[in-house]
């Protein structure tokens, strides 16, 4: 995988959490960090469409495809991503509404919490299933398998960087 894309990605991601903890949301639809650092909707919208094209490049730089190939994955993979920035409104409505209620969060929200983040897991793993046999009708087995490796490693390097910024539930206290 080309490291400096990778270190793109990371950086973007870092950004997304501007480094800090969430902790609160105010009524602008802004969510602010510990730091004091205020990200707008439009802010945070911007920064997912960069997100995304830098994803974009990365699979292009690492997926070798022919020139036929491409012309027929690239629709495939933008239709797919349109389904999957679905999945990232919700995790992100999740998010807000986590940081809008900490420091009130009852045992009935952290469960509620927990069961929709659980959801929203489990869409983006039924998404990928449902793609597998799509990528595969454009693409042999191998490329299809190492798209889908890409794909959750750059998932999985987000979630990660994502779930360092969240502060644990129990830490409201």
């Amino acid at each position: 995988m080309n490291k400096k894309m990778v270190a793109v990605l990371m950086l973007a991601g870092v950004s997304f959490v501007s480094g800090s903890k969430v902790t609160a949301q105010t009524g602008s639809g802004a969510a602010t960090s510990k730091s004091g650092q205020v990200a707008s909707d439009q802010d945070i919208q911007l920064l997912r469409k960069d997100i995304r094209a830098d994803k974009k490049q990365l699979i292009a730089a690492n997926l070798v495809l022919t020139p036929a190939e491409a012309t027929k994955f690239w629709p495939v993979y933008d239709q797919y991503q349109a389904e999957y920035t679905k999945i990232g409104d919700a995790k992100l409505a999740l998010i807000k509404e986590y940081a809008n209620n900490w420091g009130t969060i009852t045992d009935d929200q952290a469960l509620n919490y927990l069961k929709r983040s659980e959801a929203i897991n489990e869409s983006a793993i039924q998404l990928r299933a449902k793609y597998v046999p799509i990528v595969n009708q454009v693409l042999p087995g191998k490329k299809t398998a190492t798209f889908f490796q890409m794909e959750r490693r750059i998932e999985g390097l987000m979630d990660v960087q994502l779930a360092s910024q969240i502060p644990l539930v129990q830490d409201q206290q």
